[in-house]
């Protein structure tokens, strides 16, 4: 056996020995323009299931933030895999967690990905979705206000 085996034998056991390094996975940021105020926080919501936008609390995979509300602050999701994704939000004025409602409208601010058009009820999973690889997203959502 040479010198070289030698060396390179217990040097190729412990290469084979490592555990393999996962890919961190993607960063999506997303800048909330348009608070009508900076009471409260923002609840948004990331999915890659089409059954459960723009609700996402029914999907044990969804990614959830929140973030006080002020105007330009940027909501960061890290190590989000590759897929298509939909990211609905909302501006919780009072603090209660949920979006408040008035005869079926919505109270307080909401804004979806793409900024997909609301008629008649949120948009549909494919007009909000957007694709995630390997490149960091960066994106903006503009909230809406019904009253």
């Amino acid at each position: 056996m040479t010198a070289r085996a030698l060396l390179l034998g217990p040097a190729l056991l412990l290469c084979a020995a490592a555990p393999a390094v996962q890919d961190a996975g993607t960063t999506v940021s997303v800048t909330v323009e348009g608070l009508r105020s900076a009471r409260g926080q923002v609840l948004a919501c990331l999915t890659a299931n089409p059954r459960d936008f723009p609700d996402c609390n029914k999907d044990p995979a969804a990614r959830h933030l929140s973030i006080a509300a002020a105007p330009g602050e940027t909501l960061v999701f890290r190590d989000v895999p590759p897929g298509r994704y939909a990211l609905s939000m909302f501006h919780d004025e009072n603090g209660n967690g949920k979006l408040d409602k008035l005869l079926m409208m919505p109270k307080e601010g909401f804004g979806f990905s793409r900024d997909a058009p609301v008629r008649f009820g949120p948009p549909s999973f494919k007009a909000a979705a957007f694709d995630v690889s390997k490149v960091d997203v960066r994106t903006q959502i503009r909230m809406r206000y019904m009253f």
